[in-house]
């Protein structure tokens, strides 16, 4: 017994080492790139981090706590999800509460921009926010909830370094680096929430999980899973920034967080690939594995 059991743990390590070998070595292919990853395996157990604990630029990916704040408001009766809001493109920086306009230009999704002085409910504004990353959207929602009570139901969730601190394009608020930040593993506790059904009442995070399966930018960790594997999950981009995170549901068993944040690579395309490419060398061990539980974390 206590050889199969030590043939069995030599198996994990072997196993862990490969793919760590394999994921440092994609990276190295892109110079000055640095990477946060959290992978967790929702059937074993079983996780992976690398650099999980540092902070990045979090860009879009904060449109997902903005998300799960929202839904939890409406579950508790604060607002209804087919309530109308006025789409004024006017916001309040966090540094003195002037007056900033968004750019369409610098936003994925233009079409509320036609609609400026016109309501439109909350529930068309969270899916945009998601599946199209809409700027606008995200900005009326998080003047909705207030950025403060989402970072306070990140901490409840057990997410302690997210930080959801304002809207987006607050020029003022990004000069004096009062960013919206985040890290691998945080990202990868909340989507693990959600997944569980912990994130809210279990009718929203079903509502959740749906609107991340309709995320409309395809190009990073479903990319790198076989065709029609499902993948519920938001990406994020701004400057040197390229993130993912999602989770996957490999056929017949039970799904997977991954997340991915990169920064260094000016070039969308390459990041694109590098996280891509990282998606193949995690489902790769998720599929090999049925496995025992390991936990497996380097910070360099």
């Amino acid at each position: 017994m206590i050889l199969l059991v030590t043939a069995a743990l030599l198996a994990i390590t072997q196993s862990r080492d490969s793919t760590l070998d394999k994921i440092q070595a994609r990276i190295q292919q892109e110079p000055g790139a640095q990477v946060g990853l959290a992978y967790i395996d929702l059937a074993s157990g079983d996780t992976l981090f690398l650099n999980a604990d540092t902070s990045f630029h979090a860009a879009s990916t904060m449109k997902v706590p903005v998300m799960i704040e929202l839904l939890r408001d409406a579950s508790s009766g604060a607002f209804a999800m087919d309530q109308r809001l006025m789409l004024v493109n006017q916001f309040a920086s966090i540094v003195d509460g002037s007056s900033y306009a968004l750019d369409p230009s610098s936003d994925s999704d233009t079409t509320l921009y036609h609609r400026t002085g016109q309501r439109v409910a909350i529930d068309t504004l969270l899916r945009l926010m998601i599946t199209r990353s809409s700027n606008f959207a995200t900005n009326t929602l998080i003047t909705l909830v207030g950025a403060q009570h989402v970072t306070r139901t990140m901490r409840l969730l057990g997410a302690q370094r997210i930080q959801v601190l304002r809207g987006v394009e607050d020029g003022k608020a990004f000069e004096k680096g009062l960013n919206n930040t985040t890290t691998a593993r945080d990202l990868a506790l909340i989507l693990r929430a959600i997944d569980q059904g912990r994130a809210a009442p279990e009718r929203a995070t079903r509502e959740m999980r749906e609107i991340l399966l309709a995320q409309e930018f395809n190009e990073k960790i479903p990319a790198g899973v076989p065709q029609g594997v499902r993948v519920a999950h938001k990406t994020g981009e701004i400057t040197a920034h390229s993130h993912d995170a999602a989770i996957v549901y490999p056929p017949g068993r039970k799904p997977y967080v991954l997340v991915v944040l990169t920064r260094g690579i000016t070039d969308g395309t390459k990041a694109n690939k590098l996280i891509a490419d990282l998606s193949s060398i995690v489902y790769a061990r998720n599929t090999s594995r049925a496995g025992a539980e390991t936990t497996t974390h380097i910070t360099q």
